[in-house]
Order: C-alpha cells, then sequence, then structure tokens
C-alpha cells in the first residue's frame, strides 16, 4: 500500500487531540514509514507575510496571500510547501505525483512573496510522522480513513470545512460517523 499524494481523514475518536477532525495529505509514503501535512489547521496567530519579514524576505505587491498552516506535531520550526506541480525548484522538490509536489527550500518562498512560484500552494510549519507500520496500524484500528486528494480540496480556503468535505468525497455525511468501531 503506497499512501503518498493520498490524503487521510481523522475518524471521531481517534485517540490523539493532536489529529482531531484533521485531513493530511500524505506527501511520501514507504515500507520504511510516512510522512504528511496536515491542511485543515491554520495558524490563526502568524500570516504569510509576517513569515517573509521574520525570515528577512522582500515582499512584492504581486504576493499572494497564503495561508499558513500548522502542519503536524514534529519539527515545528521546519517550513514545508506542498503546492501544484507546475513549480519544480531546486533539487530538494520532491514530485508526490501528476498534480503535487513538496518544497522545502527558500527559494519557493522567495518566488511566491515575489508573485511568482506554483500556481496553487499551501505553507505548513511542522509534519505528521509516522514509523515502519505505524500507520498502517492506525488505519486498521480505524484511526485513519484514506481518499484521494484532489487540488480542489487541498488547497481550498475553506480550512474549517475540509474535513467534512473530504467525507464527502467518500460518500459518508459527518453526522453519520460513530467514533467506536466495531467487527462482524
Amino acid at each position: 500500500m503506497n499512501l503518498s499524494g493520498k490524503i487521510l481523514i481523522a475518524m471521531p475518536g481517534m485517540g490523539d487531540p493532536r489529529f482531531d477532525h484533521s485531513v493530511v495529505f500524505i506527501c511520501a509514503h514507504s515500507d520504511d514509514g510516512a510522512m504528511g501535512i496536515i491542511i485543515n489547521k491554520p495558524a490563526h496567530d502568524l500570516t504569510f507575510s509576517t513569515l517573509m519579514k521574520q525570515l528577512g524576505i522582500p515582499a512584492s505587491e504581486q504576493m499572494r496571500d497564503i495561508r499558513v498552516h500548522m502542519g503536524g506535531p514534529v519539527d515545528l520550526t521546519r517550513g514545508f510547501v506542498l503546492h501544484s506541480s507546475d513549480y519544480q525548484g531546486s533539487a530538494a522538490t520532491l514530485k508526490v505525483n501528476d498534480r503535487f509536489g513538496m518544497t522545502t527550500t527558500l527559494d519557493i518562498l522567495e518566488s511566491l512573496a515575489a508573485g511568482e512560484g506554483p500556481d496553487q500552494s499551501l505553507l505548513a510549519l511542522g509534519y505528521a510522522g509516522w514509523g515502519k507500520g505505524q500507520l498502517e496500524s492506525e488505519i486498521a484500528r480505524n484511526g485513519w480513513l484514506t481518499a484521494d486528494a484532489t487540488p480542489d480540496l487541498v488547497f481550498s480556503r475553506a480550512s474549517e470545512t475540509k474535513w467534512s468535505a473530504a467525507l464527502r468525497t467518500l460518500g459518508i455525511e459527518p453526522i453519520m460517523l460513530s467514533p467506536t468501531a466495531g467487527r462482524a
């Protein structure tokens, strides 16, 4: 199973409050583990323009308003830009699939601050990580649902509705979910 380029949708009652109602885009998944970015938890106290000032990156008048997200509980001082595949920066750009890429170097921030760069992007501080077999175990214990990732969902500014929108892509109404799992 390779979940790269898919989304994880947290199930109610998953047990980890850091991921309550989270939607996680999986950037990389292999036998050794997985790495993803929470795409529906904006950082309410940090703007892109403030971050650019802190990093000493000059902003142009063409700079877009990019929402900063809390990407996960691991390495909160590290930034990740999830973006459309039309951008290929330095060698540090990871091609997730034909629709998504991820870049972790300053060149993409400089491009975005100049009003250039990818057509669609999301900036995250920190990431979610799983060791060997950990994610698969959480999925088997009914902690996560998996779904295809679409650019419309991933890059939507409506973070507060991404969880329910993600569930609806699977034909599930959020009100119908139970926080307990069972086996017949």
